[in-house]
């Protein structure tokens, strides 16, 4: 058996018994796969869970206060559900199928991140944008906007300003909960990143200020955007210092992504339209509804696709970044 150094530890341990197998094992399987087309995805589940409650919250309580309540009992159980269930089925299983345990792991945490699907997403869109009619149907696949009269450049920035935004829910934020998990002994990366999930997933299907969604959504969407404020901000300044104009990057979201009345996605967007040097925000239409956003940058460049890959690519510099001290921590553990 080889080892490295008399204080640290072996080959076969870190790639074994520590939770370096997991974290990275998800990230390629991740990078490689993403999330197959038509098989069943935790979110799926999840998805199922908050319809029923749901269904029965609008049917059976009418009373603004009694929904609420609902919606605490809908964040909690489903949270805890997932991140305590998760954490007692991988011990179970570790106990007497440590390899299944470690393959289920891999995948359930791969799970948890988009970084592909959010590429694909984007290439899905541009690969049809000479035909007009075409990339305006795929993008609504994957915006809430209406997009049936949308250009080219509206086009540009709705991908842009999706990637942007879900560079943090969909791949930052549960990437920063699943190394705090694996930091902590005893814990490990599933169940705190699948309990984020959980919380982002609650968040867009029914963390709405309309009804039905008012008072039944209210505790989703505000622990939502508790869990999401600390890995948005590291995004951010993660992001700011690869530009290598941290200050300047910092004061463009401070100046702008405080006007967005979302605590988390105005910075998202923000940081990554002040080191692309482009504006994103302004006036989209849902249902024919006007909504006007904050603008966030500085106007300069028009979107291209390079942009947008640059964008992608950012956000894998992240993962990656973060990747390193967590992996000599455990090393050293």
């Amino acid at each position: 058996m080889l080892v490295l150094d008399s204080k640290m530890f072996s080959i076969d341990r870190v790639f074994w018994d520590s939770p370096a197998l997991i974290l990275l094992g998800s990230l390629l399987l991740d990078y490689l796969i993403g999330d197959p087309w038509g098989w069943l995805h935790p979110v799926q589940v999840m998805g199922w869970y908050i319809t029923a409650w749901s269904k029965f919250t609008w049917k059976y309580l009418a009373h603004p206060v009694a929904r609420k309540i609902s919606g605490v009992g809908l964040c909690g159980t489903l949270i805890l559900g997932c991140g305590l269930g998760s954490w007692a089925f991988f011990h179970y299983w570790q106990m007497r199928q440590p390899v299944v345990a470690k393959i289920l792991e891999v995948i359930l945490l791969a799970s948890c991140l988009a970084a592909k699907s959010l590429r694909q997403a984007s290439v899905d869109v541009l690969g049809a944008i000479s035909d007009l009619p075409a990339a305006r149907q795929r993008l609504s696949k994957y915006v809430g906007r209406d997009t049936d009269k949308l250009h080219v450049a509206e086009i540009y920035r709705a991908i842009l300003e999706t990637v942007a935004e879900n560079s943090v829910d969909g791949v930052t934020a549960p990437w920063f909960y699943a190394l705090l998990g694996a930091s902590i002994p005893g814990v490990g990366a599933v169940p705190l990143a699948l309990a984020y999930k959980a919380a982002s997933t609650l968040d867009s299907m029914v963390g709405y200020l309309r009804e039905p969604y008012q008072d039944l959504g209210w505790a989703s969407a505000k622990f939502e955007d508790l869990l999401t404020w600390l890995p948005c901000r590291l995004t951010v300044v993660t992001l700011a210092v690869f530009s290598g104009r941290p200050i300047a990057i910092w004061q463009v979201c401070q100046r702008d992504a405080v006007q967005d009345p979302s605590p988390n996605s105005g910075w998202s967007e923000c940081v990554y339209a002040a080191i692309l040097g482009v504006q994103l925000g302004g006036d989209n239409y849902y249902q024919g509804e006007r909504r006007s956003k904050p603008l966030l940058g500085d106007p300069g460049k028009e979107i291209d696709v390079g942009m947008i890959d640059r964008a992608l690519n950012l956000t894998q510099q992240v993962v990656w970044v973060w990747l390193f001290p967590i992996l000599i921590w455990i090393m050293r553990g």
